[in-house]
C-alpha cells in the first residue's frame, strides 16, 4: 500500500480540502486528486465524498480513517526505531478530555507546549460527556477513573479526590447534614451517570451516596455548571476537589460531612488504545501533562 496516499488521504480528511492536503506534502492540485483516485481503486470504494468547495468522508472513508491513522503510526515508529525519523515531533494529536479540568488547567498551559513542539497540531474535543476513543480516532484522552478495559494503557496524571459541598444559603435553610444517611433527606444533585459511591468515616460509619436513586430534582452533565448550580444553593453536590477548592477556601461553598472520605481512590488518567504506537508526538505531550499537572494536590477544606 502506498502510505503517501494514505497520508495524504488523512490529510485531506482533516483539512476536508484535496489541494489543502497536496500543498501541505508539496503536491500539485491534479497529482494530489490523482493519488488519490488511484488509492480509491485499490480499495474498490470512494473514501472521499468531492464537492466543488470541499470533501466529506464516505462511509468507507470513515471506517478506513482510524487505521489509515495507525498505518502512519507504524510507520512513523519503524523509521524512528531504526533513527530515519526527524528529530522533532509534529503532526496532528487529537485529544479528548473533560472539558471543565481543561479549560482551568491544560489550556493555560498549551501556549508553552507549542513554544516547545510548533509542529504539533492539538485537535481538542472538550466534554464532560465521554468520547469513544477508538471510533473517534483519538490519539490520546484524559479519563477519571481507572482502566475497565484491557484494550487501553494509561498513565496516572493525578488523584482525584471528591468531595460533598453545598453554599451556607443552602446549609441555613435546610441544615447541616450530620451523618451521611441525613442526605437522604437533602435535595442532591446528580452528575449524569454518577455511580455510586461509598462514603466512610472514621468512626467507621458508612454510607452509600447515590444521587441516582435517591429523589434528585437536578441532574448534570458538566462540571463547572453542577458548581455553579451548587454555589445557587441548589443543594448537595459531590465535586472534584480540583473544581472546588478556592470557592471551600474563602466560603462560597462549604465542605459538607467532613469526616467521611468519600471511597473510591479516584484518579486522574491519561489513556490512550494499547494497538496504537506511542507515536513522539502523543510521548512529548503525555511528558508535558504528566511534568505540569502530574501529582498536583488540591486542598478539600
Amino acid at each position: 500500500m502506498d502510505t503517501d496516499a494514505v497520508r495524504l488521504f488523512v490529510l485531506a480528511a482533516e483539512k476536508r480540502n484535496i489541494s489543502a492536503a497536496g500543498r501541505a506534502l508539496g503536491l500539485a492540485p491534479a497529482v494530489a486528486s490523482s493519488r488519490l483516485a488511484k488509492l480509491e481503486r485499490t480499495f474498490g470504494a470512494d473514501l472521499l465524498h468531492r464537492s466543488t468547495r470541499k470533501v466529506s468522508l464516505s462511509a468507507e472513508g470513515a471506517d478506513f480513517l482510524p487505521y489509515a491513522r495507525e498505518i502512519l503510526a507504524q510507520e512513523d515508529a519503524a523509521l524512528a526505531a531504526m533513527g530515519l525519523t526527524k528529530a522533532e515531533p509534529s503532526g496532528l494529536l487529537r485529544f479528548a478530555a473533560s472539558s471543565t479540568f481543561a479549560q482551568l488547567y491544560i489550556m493555560p498551559i498549551l501556549p508553552e507546549f507549542h513554544r516547545q513542539y510548533p509542529e504539533i497540531t492539538l485537535d481538542m474535543r472538550l466534554s464532560d460527556t465521554r468520547f469513544d476513543l477508538i471510533e473517534g480516532s483519538f490519539d490520546l484522552a484524559l479519563r477519571n477513573q481507572a482502566l475497565d478495559d484491557s484494550s487501553f494503557k494509561a498513565r496516572k496524571l493525578c488523584d482525584d479526590t471528591r468531595i460533598l459541598c453545598a453554599s451556607p444559603d443552602y446549609l441555613a435553610r435546610h441544615g447541616r447534614p450530620l451523618k451521611a444517611a441525613d442526605l437522604t433527606t437533602h435535595n442532591l444533585i446528580a452528575f449524569q451517570k454518577q455511580t455510586a459511591r461509598k462514603l466512610v468515616a472514621q468512626n467507621g460509619d458508612s454510607h452509600v451516596f447515590d444521587p441516582g436513586a435517591s429523589d434528585c430534582r437536578l441532574i448534570v452533565d458538566d462540571g463547572l455548571s453542577q458548581k455553579l448550580v451548587t454555589l445557587a444553593g441548589a443543594g448537595i453536590s459531590m465535586n472534584a476537589a480540583w473544581l472546588v477548592h478556592r470557592e471551600i477556601a474563602e466560603g462560597s461553598l462549604i465542605r459538607v460531612l467532613p469526616d467521611y472520605r468519600i471511597d473510591d481512590k479516584a484518579a486522574l488518567w491519561l489513556v490512550y488504545p494499547k494497538s496504537n504506537v506511542l507515536t513522539a508526538k502523543v510521548r512529548v505531550f503525555i511528558d508535558f501533562l504528566v511534568d505540569r499537572i502530574g501529582g498536583m494536590t488540591w486542598p478539600a477544606g
